[in-house]
């Protein structure tokens, strides 16, 4: 019986194992120092942040600022610019004024201050203005003109009516509510160009204080109906003349020059024992007798009676009223839930708050069960973080809707410093409290939006960024301004409406 072979030599090497494992070895350690660069230069690299556009005047002249307080279009121009959208670089400049004959030329540029849109002979924002007055513009579209007729192009140049009208203007303190006129009548668009109403009509206005609300139509016979914002006939144009005081329900209506309430049937709910009506509530309304406000209920009882010089429901069932100069809140069965002490007295249904005006320019602040919360001057209101920041006794509070007071890094948690105050003084601490600017200012604000805060000594502003930095040092005097706010050296002008920031 054979025996088997034992084999006593060494083993070889599997010359191409050992290659394959030493280049995969050669390829991680290239990989590893590949995504360790990749990630060193990510961390090393300031994020690109968005850029906000604001109007800048310099040495008696025009341009525009980004937030990141560098000029992106030097100050040129004789007249102030127009920020569309302060997110967008689409800028409206006007030039060669004749004030004489009233004519004037318009043109857009970019950030890089070069012409666009060149095909139109005028371009304009579309100007509207709120119940104070204040300026604003829709920012998604302007109007445009060629041949003597206007249309609309959107913020990004695209054509979204036809060049067609005669005219375009806005609707006062509306929205998404663009009147365009031809031929002597009137229709209404949207800020998208869609049509909302066909130009058939002698005059559209507000129904309400929003275009989701509809709007009041005057036909070619002088008749008034009302037209929701999808362009439902709710009223046909069948009266004299229709008051703009909203309800989804009811209407006021002016027969033989009456005033009276009707329903959406056209029937008469209320016709007599008031002068007038000023507010349409979900159980009655706020009417005017012999020059005093009351209240009745649908039925045409009076419910409150009109001994009042002003009264307006403010929250469901809760009225502002006001005797002999004072106001004070009542319920309708005249209970008094908060005396009449003040000035004036709002209610922020968001935030569940009653703001009253004192006879000092201080606010008492009032809870929904009307009890006095804080008393002092009311600096903001901040509805989507849910705060609100009140001074009092020479130092800024912050408190939620609860009126829990909370600490300032609680409330501004994108900040990396915040003032303080010791000893009559303002400085600066970070989030652990440690002293980044010493006490050695006689007022300062919270970093802004884009992380700049001012700081006055000596009567006089400066501005730090917001690691500390200072970016100018105290040199402006702002008494006459109602707003200090910075972006780098610029400071915001003295007319809010304006919204623009200068170095002078």
């Amino acid at each position: 019986m054979s025996k088997g072979k034992r084999y006593n030599e060494e083993g070889k090497l599997n010359f191409k194992k050992v290659v394959a494992v030493f280049i995969a070895i050669i390829v991680i350690i290239m990989v590893v120092i590949m995504l360790k660069n990749i990630l060193t230069k990510a961390k090393n690299t300031k994020p690109v942040e968005a850029i906000s556009y604001y109007a800048l005047y310099k040495d008696e002249k025009w341009g525009i600022i980004g937030s990141n307080s560098e000029i992106v279009i030097n100050p040129m121009y004789q007249e102030i610019p127009i920020v569309i959208d302060k997110d967008k670089d689409v800028f409206l400049f006007t030039y060669d004024i004749n004030e004489e004959n009233g004519t004037y030329k318009t043109k857009v540029v970019n950030k890089n201050n070069e012409e666009i849109w060149t095909n139109y002979d005028k371009i304009e924002a579309l100007e509207n203005y709120d119940n104070s007055e204040n300026v604003w513009y829709e920012k998604n579209v302007l109007k445009v003109q060629k041949d003597g007729k206007w249309g609309l192009i959107d913020i990004d140049g695209k054509e979204i009516t036809e060049i067609v009208y005669d005219n375009i203007k806005t609707l006062k303190g509306l929205e998404n509510s663009i009147l365009v006129e031809k031929d002597g009548k009137y229709g209404l668009v949207s800020c998208k160009g869609a049509k909302v109403l066909d130009t058939i009509y002698s005059d559209i206005s507000n129904f309400g204080d929003d275009y989701i609300n509809g709007y009041i139509t005057k036909n070619q016979d002088g008749k008034y109906g009302i037209v929701s914002v999808s362009g439902e006939q709710i009223l046909e144009n069948n009266f004299d003349q229709i008051i703009n005081i909203y309800s989804d329900k009811y209407y006021v209506i002016v027969e033989n020059g009456n005033q009276q309430l009707i329903n959406k049937d056209k029937e008469k709910i209320l016709t007599e024992n008031f002068d007038e009506i000023k507010q349409i509530t979900s159980t009655g309304v706020v009417y005017v007798q012999n020059g005093k406000y009351g209240f009745m209920d649908f039925e045409g009882n009076a419910v409150i009676e009109a001994k009042y010089d002003v009264l307006n429901e403010i929250n469901s069932g809760v009225f502002l009223a006001q005797q002999d100069g004072k106001a004070g809140l009542i319920d309708k069965d005249q209970n008094e839930k908060v005396a009449f002490n003040f000035k004036n007295i709002y209610c922020n249904k968001k935030a569940g708050v009653y703001i009253a005006e004192n006879d000092n320019l201080t606010q008492t602040i009032i809870d929904s069960n009307f009890e006095i919360k804080i008393v002092g001057i009311l600096s903001e209101l901040n509805i989507d973080s849910g705060y609100m920041k009140i001074k009092v006794d020479d130092g800024y509070k912050y408190y939620n809707f609860k009126f829990e007071e909370k600490d300032i890094k609680d409330v501004l948690t994108n900040n990396k410093i915040f003032v303080s105050k010791k000893d009559g003084k303002y400085g600066f601490i970070d989030a652990k409290g440690n002293t980044v600017i010493d006490y050695n200012y006689d007022d300062a604000t919270e970093l802004n939006n884009y992380g700049y805060a001012a700081i006055k000594k000596d009567g006089v502003w400066g501005a730090i960024d917001s690691y500390g930095n200072i970016v100018i040092e105290p040199t402006y005097n702002l008494d006459e301004n109602l707003k200090i706010d910075f972006i780098g050296k610029w400071h915001l002008g003295m007319d809010l409406n304006m919204n623009y920031y200068c170095d002078k």
